[in-house]
């Protein structure tokens, strides 16, 4: 077994000394709100790739820009790029008018003793629609809320099935930057892993929707929270969840959510066509980071790779997990711990992705069984980190409310994220591999 060459793996350690030791300044040393996400991000990762540079002086530095440019020149990273920048127009085109429109139609023909029930399934429909957990919080938070402040829930609670459901939607969607990104990195269509990822996530989801209605049965004096909708505003979200399960080609489902968007937003007056450009330019202007990001990360990895980075951390790993199950508990591992240092699950994957493609390789794991363990671990990390975008989120909305919660309040009720590590485990020691695969 070849061992690799552990200095290869230098330009990781010096990202994630320099991110997470500015994060920990900024968000608790200088106190600064949401500080992880103040740090750009695209700056440390081109730090890191100029070290990589710098590392095996014996090659040439034309050398290492040819190896360079073969990794970011790979057809899956083009893809990923396109299919980031295509989803951030189709989030820009559809707007936030047409997700409150889901969160108030399933509010309002609910019993509201299940409000807190309600919230998860919401938020599960809504991150599903639009492949965003953070753009759910910062929507469903606020009425979350409001069923808190109307009922006399606990706002811990409310808040808590917001966020299990936006993680919810963040594994499964088609146009999730997470989906994109383990799909694409692993080579595997999106409706491949979603099979083997919806028999993981579905059982998680259910035991959560359970826990919640026992955890708010009793509940007296609750009011309805109601607002105006729009049912029409739905048939976008819906035409492109519909599209991405029958399996149609991603690109051709989110033009038709695109087309179908920009004229249901504009026959409503959601919005004025003066502004459907920009809507749509904001939408994949907030893809930039992620698509440039996925392009540093594989012009990194291709160096690293070729120094033997990637061959010494593979011998580390199949000292310590062996077999097949092993390899895939390692590979979960591998991208929590990613998500950990960097608190942002699309980046871990796509830091993962070569190194993970490499174990799926010699452990003989299917590349969507692959594709859905990043996915899945990466969510159930990001999904209960203090520090996280997600938490940060709803803690800022709570605050800007009125209500004083801590990450500690709101993590007991996180029920979704600690079932999905539940259920994943299972899947990958219990339930036989063979019928996993055949679904």
């Amino acid at each position: 077994m070849n061992k690799g060459n552990v200095k290869a793996l230098l330009p990781i350690g010096v990202f994630l000394v320099f991110y997470l030791g500015l994060g920990f300044l900024f968000e608790y040393g200088l106190k600064i709100p949401m500080g992880f996400y103040s740090i750009p991000i695209v700056v440390i990762f081109l730090i890191a790739l100029f070290v990589a540079c710098c590392q095996n002086r014996a090659l040439p530095l034309d050398e290492k820009l040819v190896l360079m440019g073969r990794g970011v020149g790979d057809k899956n990273i083009i893809i990923m790029v396109l299919i980031f920048l295509t989803a951030g127009l189709f989030v820009g085109v559809v707007g936030r008018s047409s997700a409150d429109s889901v969160a108030y139609f399933l509010l309002s023909i609910i019993p509201p003793q299940f409000a807190v029930a309600v919230l998860f399934v919401v938020s599960c429909f809504v991150s599903l629609a639009m492949g965003t957990s953070v753009g759910t919080i910062t929507l469903i938070t606020p009425i979350a809320l409001s069923v808190a402040g109307a009922s006399g829930f606990s706002p811990a609670m409310c808040v808590a099935a917001v966020l299990g459901g936006g993680m919810f939607g963040d594994n499964l969607s088609f146009i999730s930057d997470t989906t994109i990104a383990a799909c694409n990195g692993q080579g595997c269509p999106m409706k491949d892993k979603f099979r083997v990822n919806f028999a993981i996530a579905l059982p998680a989801a259910l035991v959560t929707l359970g826990l919640l209605l026992i955890c708010s049965a009793g509940q007296a004096g609750v009011q309805a929270v109601t607002e105006d909708y729009s049912l029409i505003q739905i048939i976008p979200y819906l035409l492109v969840l519909v599209g991405g399960i029958l399996g149609f080609n991603v690109f051709l489902v989110l033009v038709v959510g695109i087309v179908s968007g920009s004229f249901i937003m504009l026959a409503t007056g959601a919005t004025a066509p003066t502004a459907l450009l920009s809507s749509m330019g904001s939408g994949a202007a907030g893809m930039y980071e992620t698509a440039m990001v996925a392009i540093l990360v594989s012009a990194m990895g291709a160096l690293i790779q070729a120094y033997g980075g990637f061959d010494a951390l593979l011998y580390g790993v199949k000292k310590i997990f062996r077999g097949k199950k092993g390899g895939q508990l390692g590979m979960g591992l591998l991208v929590g711990a990613m998500d950990i240092a960097t608190a942002n699950n699309t980046v871990a994957i796509v830091m993962a992705n070569p190194i993970a493609k490499e174990m799926a390789r010699d452990y003989g794991i299917a590349p969507r069984k692959a594709a859905s363990l990043l996915d899945t671990f990466s969510c159930v990390f990001q999904g209960v980190l203090p520090y996280g975008a997600q938490m940060l989120v709803a803690l800022s909305a709570a605050t800007e409310l009125g209500f004083s919660l801590t990450a500690f309040q709101i993590i007991p009720f996180l029920f979704y994220p600690f079932l999905l590590l539940v259920s994943s485990l299972l899947f990958i020691f219990v339930f036989p591999e063979r019928k996993v695969d055949r679904l």
